[in-house]
């Protein structure tokens, strides 16, 4: 059993990739020895969570963004409290009363920020600096973030770590064949199958997905049909379902799309399709392209975010302009024409983002080998 005591701290109601995150870092930590602690609100679906995981949890309130000296003195007492030596954060909101926590203590603890989204602005001018300098460790899940913070930022470069965000592998390893899981799903099996996966928003690119098909020659769209794994969003932004909905009704669509909605087996899905389309604008780091590539399918994606370094910039999958449905037109002719691809390289190139592997490099940062 480790002599530290691991907290992450996530003041958040919300139950998305940074929470789960959170969580998901918190269990398997707890797995390889570690005594963890998850701090959120009361009644949040994380704590919910937490607790039917059996990782043991206490209560924080929700506080202000900056200068919270009131909550960051009762962070101070819990930390102290609960014996923590290391407090995790994820949500760039919680660093300003992370790093007041840590000075209220003079500094005995060990302060960590693992990014999950990008900067967008310089962050170089004396109050950043001035905060950030309270983090021990920033960790970034791709080159690409570690940039940002290099060029945005005055943090050092010494404390700047790429560690990747981490999943379970496993579950993909042995996946059904691809006409049983067709027959699962009730998808047609002589058609070349493009798939989606996510919630039903106007930022996932299924409307984009729909628009290059739409510019395929006939001949082509005969044999392509699409396939959308996810759930309606409540509110529906936009409309953005209706929309959605009322555009398959087109004579285009009519016997082309297809939607299901989310299931926990997951590699199901990835096992039926023949490709898969990351069509978000700029997916800071996309679990679902690590997913299917886990699952030896192949990933067409968008240009812009994390997807070029998860794709090797283009040497593991297709990449397209982003935003582009002509670009990502041709992607689908040339996947679909002359694409050749080897199912086990992808399922080799993934294996750095394996939890256990991840686990390792978070122990080695923060300092828990020693």
């Amino acid at each position: 059993m480790s002599t530290y005591k691991l907290g992450y701290f996530c003041a958040s109601n919300s139950w998305g990739g940074l929470e789960m995150n959170q969580l998901r870092n918190a269990i398997w930590m707890k797995e390889r020895g570690h005594e963890v602690l998850i701090l959120g609100l009361k009644g949040s679906r994380l704590i919910q969570e937490a607790e039917n995981s059996g990782v043991n949890v206490a209560f924080v309130q929700k506080h202000k963004k900056y200068y919270d000296f009131k909550k960051a003195f009762h962070l101070k007492k819990l930390i102290k409290l609960k014996g923590i030596s290391h407090l995790i954060l994820r949500d760039p909101k919680d660093i300003s009363l992370g790093v007041t926590a840590k000075r209220l203590l003079k500094n005995r603890l060990f302060l960590a920020y693992f990014m999950e989204m990008q900067l967008g602005i310089n962050k170089n001018d004396l109050i950043h600096t001035w905060r950030f300098k309270g983090l021990d460790l920033w960790s970034c899940p791709l080159h690409f973030l570690e940039n940002q913070v290099k060029e945005l930022t005055n943090f050092p470069a010494a404390k700047t770590k790429v560690i990747p965000s981490a999943m379970d592998l496993s579950k993909f390893q042995d996946l059904p064949d691809q006409k049983y899981a067709r027959e699962k799903l009730g998808l047609p099996q002589d058609q070349i199958l493009f798939g989606l996966i996510g919630r039903l928003d106007p930022f996932k690119g299924h409307l984009l997905l729909m628009n290059a098909f739409e510019l395929l020659p006939e001949e082509l769209r005969n044999k392509i049909s699409l396939v959308f794994l996810g759930e309606k969003m409540n509110p529906d932004i936009d409309n953005f379902y209706d929309r959605l909905m009322e555009r398959i009704k087109e004579d285009t669509f009519k016997s082309s799309v297809y939607i299901l909605p989310f299931r926990k087996d997951v590699e199901t899905f990835y096992a039926a399709i023949d490709a898969f389309v990351m069509a978000s604008k700029a997916e800071t780091f996309g679990m679902v392209t690590i997913e299917s590539m886990a699952s030896g399918t192949p990933v067409i994606g968008s240009n812009a975010g994390g997807t070029p370094e998860l794709l090797d910039n283009g040497k593991r999958g297709l990449l397209f302009e982003t935003m582009n449905k002509e670009s990502l037109t041709e992607a689908i002719k040339h996947f679909v024409n002359n694409y050749d691809y080897d199912p086990n390289e992808l399922k080799s190139s993934v294996k750095q983002y394996g939890h256990h592997q991840v686990c390792q490099l978070v122990e080695k940062h923060l300092n828990l080998t020693n």
